[in-house]
C-alpha cells in the first residue's frame, strides 16, 4: 500500500506522465523558439534593420545588447512568477507566461524599422524583448516542475531532461524557418520583410501550446502543499533566507550551459558568416544538424543521471565543454562546412551532457513550498551570467584579438567556475528518493 499511493499521486498512470512530459516539451519549445528567433535575427539582420547607423560589428554588439536585456528581465520574471507559482499553482503561471511570450514575439514581427520611425524602432524592440524575458522567467521553472513533480522517483532525471528538449528543438525550428526563408527570397527581401515571418508564425505554436497545457493537471507536490496549508507568504524571502547558497551556487553551476549554447547559436552564427565567410544557409544548416543531435542526446543523459547521479553526468559535460573549446574553433577556422559541423557537434554533445540533468538537479535543491521560486531564480541567474554575457563578451574578444580561438579561453573559464560551484553542492538524487519513501510511508 505504501508504494501504490505515491505512484497515483505522482501521475494518473504512465500515460498521464507521458502526456505531461509532451506538454512540457511543446510549451518550452514555443518559448525557446520565440527566444532564439530573436537571437538568430540579432546575429543576421537586426544590426542592419534597427541599428543601421553604426559600424556592422558595433551594430551587432548593440543587437546582442538588446538580446541580453531579456536576461535581466528573466530574473524579475522568475521572482514574480515564482511567487505566484508557489502560492497559486504551477499550471496557471505556465498559461500566463505562454500568452505573454507569444504576444510579444508576434508584435516584434509587426515593428517598423529604423528608417521608418528612427530611434523608436530599437526602443520598441527593447521593450518587447523585456516582455519576452519576463515571460520566460516564469515559463521554464514551471515546465520543469510539471514534469519532475509528476515523475516517479527513479525517472525524475529522464522527465526533467524532456523539458530541456525545448531549447534545441525550439532553436532547430527557429533556424529552419530562417533557412527556408533564405532559400526562397533574396537578401534584400529578407531584410525588407522576410525576417518578420518567423516572428509572426509563432502565434500558431502558441495556440498549440495553449491547447495542450489546458488539458494537464496540477502537480501532486503543489496539491499536497495546498492541502496542508503550508504555503509561505512570500516565497522569494523564504528562498533567500533559507536557500540563498543553493540559489547562488546553483546559478553559477549552470552558467556554462548558457555560455556553450550561446557560443553555438548566437556568436557562432556571427563568427561563421562575418569572419569566416560562410553563407547564412551554411551556418544555419550547421546549427540545425547540431540541435537535432542535442534533441536525441538530452534524454539519454537525463536517464544516465537516474542511474549514476546528477553530479557525475553534469560534471562530465562541463569537463567536455572545456576540453572541446579550442578544438571547436580550430575546426571552424579551417573555413570548411565539415570542419564547422564537426566542431559544433562536439560542443553540442558536451552541452547535452551538462544540460540534460541540470533541470532536475536544480529542482531537487529546493523544498516544494519554495521550489518554483528557487529553481527559477537560480536558472535565470545562470542565464544572466552565461547566456546574456556570452554574445557580447565573445564579440568584443573577436574585435580586440581578431582570432576566434581567443573565445575558447572564455568558455574554459566559465566551465571551471561552474564545475567548482557544482562540486560545492550536494548530490540530490539519493536524497530525493529518501524523501519520496518517507512521504510514501506517511501517506
Amino acid at each position: 500500500m505504501k508504494h501504490a499511493q505515491p505512484a497515483a499521486g505522482e501521475a494518473d498512470g504512465k500515460h498521464s506522465i507521458q502526456r505531461i512530459a509532451v506538454a512540457s516539451v511543446i510549451g518550452t519549445t514555443v518559448e525557446w523558439y520565440d527566444l532564439f528567433i530573436f537571437a538568430t535575427a540579432s546575429a543576421l539582420v537586426f544590426n542592419k534593420i534597427f541599428f543601421p547607423a553604426f559600424d556592422p560589428l558595433v551594430g551587432t554588439l548593440l543587437a546582442f545588447g538588446t538580446f541580453a536585456s531579456a536576461y535581466v528581465a528573466r530574473i524579475v520574471g522568475a521572482a514574480l512568477f515564482g511567487h505566484f507559482g508557489d502560492k497559486v499553482g504551477r499550471k496557471s503561471m505556465l498559461l500566463v507566461s505562454l500568452v505573454m511570450m507569444g504576444l510579444a514575439t508576434f508584435a516584434i514581427g509587426l515593428l517598423p524599422d529604423y528608417k521608418s520611425i528612427g530611434v523608436w524602432a530599437p526602443v520598441l524592440l527593447l521593450t518587447l524583448r523585456v516582455i519576452q524575458g519576463l515571460a520566460l522567467g516564469g515559463e521554464w521553472g514551471g515546465a520543469v516542475l510539471m514534469a519532475v513533480e509528476h515523475a516517479p522517483a527513479n525517472r525524475k532525471g529522464l522527465y526533467g531532461s524532456w523539458v530541456q528538449i525545448g531549447v534545441p528543438f525550439g532553436t532547430l525550428i527557429a533556424n529552419l524557418v530562417f533557412l527556408v526563408s533564405n532559400a526562397f527570397m533574396s537578401s534584400e527581401d529578407m531584410l525588407s520583410w522576410g525576417w518578420r515571418i518567423p516572428f509572426l508564425a509563432s502565434i500558431v505554436l502558441v495556440g498549440v501550446g495553449m491547447y495542450i497545457r489546458l488539458n494537464i493537471s496540477e502537480t501532486p507536490s503543489f496539491r499536497q502543499v495546498q492541502q496542508s496549508r503550508e504555503q509561505v507568504k512570500v516565497p522569494l524571502f523564504e528562498v533567500f533566507r533559507r536557500n540563498w547558497s543553493q540559489v547562488l551556487l546553483g546559478g553559477i553551476a549552470t552558467m556554462s550551459t548558457g555560455t556553450s549554447y550561446n557560443l553555438l547559436v548566437a556568436f557562432g552564427l556571427t563568427y561563421g558568416t562575418q569572419t569566416l565567410g560562410h553563407s547564412r544557409n551554411e551556418m544555419l544548416s550547421v546549427v540545425l544538424v547540431s540541435c537535432a543531435l542535442c534533441v536525441l542526446l538530452l534524454p539519454v543523459f537525463g536517464r544516465l543521471s537516474d542511474s549514476f547521479g546528477r553530479k557525475p553526468v553534469i560534471l562530465a559535460g562541463i569537463a567536455a565543454e572545456a576540453l572541446f573549446a579550442f578544438p571547436m574553433f580550430w575546426l571552424m577556422d579551417m573555413r570548411t562546412f565539415s570542419g564547422a559541423l564537426l566542431g559544433y557537434l562536439l560542443m553540442m554533445t558536451a552541452f547535452a551532457a551538462n544540460y540534460g540533468p541540470i533541470a532536475t538537479f536544480l529542482a531537487e535543491l529546493f523544498g516544494a513550498k519554495v521550489r518554483y521560486s528557487g529553481l527559477s531564480i537560480a536558472y535565470m541567474l545562470s542565464g544572466l551570467l552565461g547566456s546574456a554575457a556570452t554574445p557580447i563578451i565573445t564579440t568584443a574578444l573577436l574585435q580586440s584579438t581578431g582570432h576566434g580561438s581567443s573565445v575558447a579561453w572564455y568558455m574554459i573559464g566559465s566551465a571551471i567556475l561552474s564545475a567548482l560551484c557544482l562540486w560545492l553542492l550536494a548530490e540530490t538524487m539519493g536524497r530525493q528518493r529518501q524523501v519520496a519513501m518517507v512521504e510514501g510511508m506517511a501517506s
